[in-house]
C-alpha cells in the first residue's frame, strides 16, 4: 500500500473543510489531514470536534504548523491576498502546495510566487481548477486545439449565473472591498471561468472592459463586467458577467473556420461545417448562401470529478511524479486576465497583454487606501510575504 502523504490545512472555513471532510471520507486514499491552521479560534474548535484523523494537530497560526515538521503538503484555503505569501511560505520549506483559486489578487504577487516556485523544484505545486476536471470543457479544449477545425474567429462567454442577494454581501465585513477581496465578481466568482476560457482559446493580447462597481449592489467592487479582447491572430472575443442578475445565464461560444461550439446548460453541441468559410465565401455564387454543416454532439467520458480529481492528481505527482490537473504557476494566466479588465477599466483604456505590473498594483492600491476595510489594507499589504492563517468562508 502506498503511503499516505502528510497534509497540513490552512484555512478551515467553507472550502477548507468541505477537502478535509472529503479526505476523512477516504475519497484521497493517499492524502491524510495531519494538520490544520486557523487565526479564527471559533473554526479551530469547530475543527477539533470533526474527527478528521485520530492525530490531527491544530495551530493558531500557519507559519508554527509549517515549522513543526509534521507535514509535508500544504492546502491553502484562505482569503484570497493571503494566498501567494502562505504559497512562498511553504516552498521555501520544502513543503508541497495546493492553492485554492485564484492565485492571488494581482499580478505582481503571483509572479513573485512563480519565481519562488521555479527557485524550488523539490515542491510540488499545483492550483485548485477543479473545472478543468469536466468532461465538457476537456472534450471542448480537445476538439478546438486539434488544428482540425482551423482558427479560432471569435469567442463569447456569458457568464450570468453569479447572482448575489445583498444579504451575500453583508455576510462579511471583508466582502466586496478592495482591501478585504481585491475585486468583486472577477476575483471572487469567475476564476474559473478565467481560467478555462485562456486554457481551451490562449491568452488574448489586447483588452478593453467596461466594469461598473456597485451598480447592483451596495459594494466597493465590481459586480457587472463587459470586456472585449483580441487575439494574436485577430480573432477577438467578449466576456459578460455580472452577480446582479436574477435569472442568468451560462453560454460559452467558439467560433471557427470550420466549426462552431456552443457551451450551455452543461451540454456541448458543434456545428461542423462541409468547408471552411474562407473557402465557401470564395465559391458560394448565391448572394444570401450559407455553408452545410451538421450538428453533432461530441461524446466525452462522462467524468466531472472536480476537486476529488485535482486532489489525487497532486497526490500522485507528489508520490509518482504523475501529470497534475493545473500546474499552480499556470494560475498567473486567469490573474492576468482579470487584472487586465480591472485595469482597462481604471484607466478608461485598452490595456497590451503583458501590461505594467507595478501600475496595476499602484491603480489598485489608490482603491485600496479608502476601502471601508482598511484594517485588512494594513495588515495584508504591509509584507507580500506575509503568513496568515485566516478563514475563507
Amino acid at each position: 500500500m502506498n503511503r499516505k502523504i502528510r497534509l497540513g490545512i490552512i484555512g478551515i472555513g467553507n472550502m477548507g473543510s468541505v477537502h478535509a471532510q472529503r479526505i476523512r471520507d477516504g475519497k484521497c486514499p493517499e492524502l491524510e489531514v495531519a494538520a490544520i491552521a486557523d487565526i479564527d479560534p471559533v473554526r479551530l474548535e469547530w475543527a477539533k470536534k470533526q474527527n478528521y484523523g485520530p492525530d490531527v494537530a491544530f495551530f493558531n497560526d500557519a507559519e508554527t504548523m509549517l515549522d513543526s515538521g509534521l507535514v509535508e503538503a500544504c492546502l491553502i484555503c484562505t482569503p484570497h491576498y493571503d494566498h501567494p505569501g502562505l504559497a512562498m511560505a511553504c516552498m521555501t520549506r520544502s513543503v508541497h502546495v495546493m492553492l485554492e483559486k485564484p492565485a492571488g489578487i494581482y499580478s505582481k504577487q503571483v509572479l513573485e510566487m512563480n519565481d519562488t516556485a521555479r527557485k524550488h523544484p523539490e515542491v510540488v505545486f499545483g492550483m485548485m481548477f477543479n473545472q478543468r476536471t469536466n468532461c465538457v470543457y476537456r472534450k471542448l479544449r480537445e476538439l478546438v486545439q486539434s488544428g482540425k477545425y482551423g482558427q479560432i474567429r471569435r469567442t463569447n462567454w456569458l457568464i450570468t449565473t453569479w447572482y448575489r442577494p445583498q444579504a451575500y454581501y453583508n455576510s462579511g465585513g471583508w466582502r466586496a472591498t478592495w482591501a478585504g477581496e481585491g475585486g468583486g465578481v472577477l476575483l471572487n466568482q469567475c476564476p474559473h471561468q478565467l481560467d478555462l476560457w485562456q486554457w481551451i482559446c490562449g491568452m488574448p493580447k489586447k483588452v478593453q472592459a467596461h466594469l461598473h462597481y456597485g451598480k447592483w449592489h451596495d459594494i466597493e467592487v465590481e459586480d457587472d463586467v463587459t470586456a472585449y479582447v483580441e487575439y494574436e491572430n485577430g480573432a477577438t472575443g467578449v466576456f459578460i458577467t455580472s452577480t446582479g442578475d436574477a435569472k442568468g445565464t451560462n453560454r460559452f461560444e467558439i467560433q471557427m473556420d470550420r466549426a462552431r461550439f456552443v457551451v450551455e446548460n452543461d451540454v456541448l453541441t458543434m456545428d461542423e461545417y462541409a468547408m471552411s468559410e474562407q473557402e465557401f465565401s470564395r465559391t458560394n455564387t448565391s448572394p444570401f448562401g450559407s455553408v452545410q454543416s451538421t450538428r453533432i454532439v461530441p461524446e466525452t467520458d462522462g467524468q466531472n470529478l472536480q476537486h476529488i480529481a485535482v486532489l489525487n492528481a497532486w497526490a500522485g505527482a507528489i508520490l509518482r511524479g504523475e501529470p497534475m490537473i493545473a500546474d499552480g504557476k499556470e494560475g498567473i494566466n486567469e490573474m492576468v486576465l482579470s487584472n487586465a479588465m480591472h485595469l482597462s477599466a481604471f484607466l478608461d483604456a485598452p490595456v497590451e497583454i503583458p501590461f505594467d505590473d507595478e501600475l496595476y498594483y499602484s491603480e489598485l492600491m489608490k482603491r485600496v487606501a479608502v476601502s471601508k476595510k482598511k484594517d485588512t489594507a494594513a495588515t495584508v499589504f504591509a509584507d507580500a510575504t506575509k503568513v496568515a492563517g485566516s478563514t475563507k468562508s
